[in-house]
């Protein structure tokens, strides 16, 4: 008997920046569990577009990024992180619509999700951004893993560690785990 989109659990996974979806699908191999036997995985590739620390090349990237390594005063482009949060809402609503809980979507949304989980990133804005005006209260209950590896030379650390106290001034509940090594490009060699 097949089970219902309600009950199946839904992972959208974004890549790097340079990267794309089915590049990434190989992660897959890691969630061995019988809890993602009903997962239904997404792996979109990000837009073609010029990327500022890159001197503009057009390479696939879900937002600008200014440079590398990035710092936890790197600069950000605002509205291209919005549009990118635009996007990811679109997939995750088309998922909704097909019947998905969404107590069973992980990643950041407007309504509370299962959880959200963070491999080697950063808050790219301030507490001054008007993206925080845009996150729920609803939202904000939506747990989050943030992993980040201390030997990280694209993000540093430091940038990753500022996040979760960020995301905790805020109203996030925001768990933090540190690895000796990078931790999403150790896992995937």
């Amino acid at each position: 008997m097949a089970s219902s989109a309600a009950s199946r659990s839904f992972i959208l996974w974004l890549h790097g920046l340079g990267d794309s979806g089915p590049a990434n699908e190989p992660i897959k191999t890691f969630f061995t569990s019988p809890l993602f036997t009903n997962t239904r995985w997404s792996f979109p590739s990000a837009p073609s577009q010029p990327v500022t620390c890159n001197y503009g090349a057009s390479m696939p990237s879900w937002f600008n990024i200014h440079e590398i390594p990035i710092t936890s005063n790197s600069p950000t482009d605002e509205s291209t992180l919005l549009k990118a949060v635009q996007g990811v809402h679109s997939m995750i609503d088309k998922e909704l619509a097909a019947g998905t809980d969404p107590k069973n979507v992980v990643l950041l949304y407007p309504k509370t999700l299962g959880g959200g989980a963070v491999f080697s990133g950063w808050v790219p804005f301030s507490s001054t951004s008007s993206i925080i005006e845009q996150i729920t209260q609803e939202a904000k209950r939506t747990p989050i893993l943030w992993s980040h590896g201390i030997s990280d030379g694209t993000v540093l650390f430091e940038a990753g560690q500022a996040g979760p106290p960020f995301l905790q001034q805020i109203g996030i509940n925001c768990e933090f785990k540190v690895f000796r090594h990078t931790f999403f490009h150790s896992a995937s060699r």
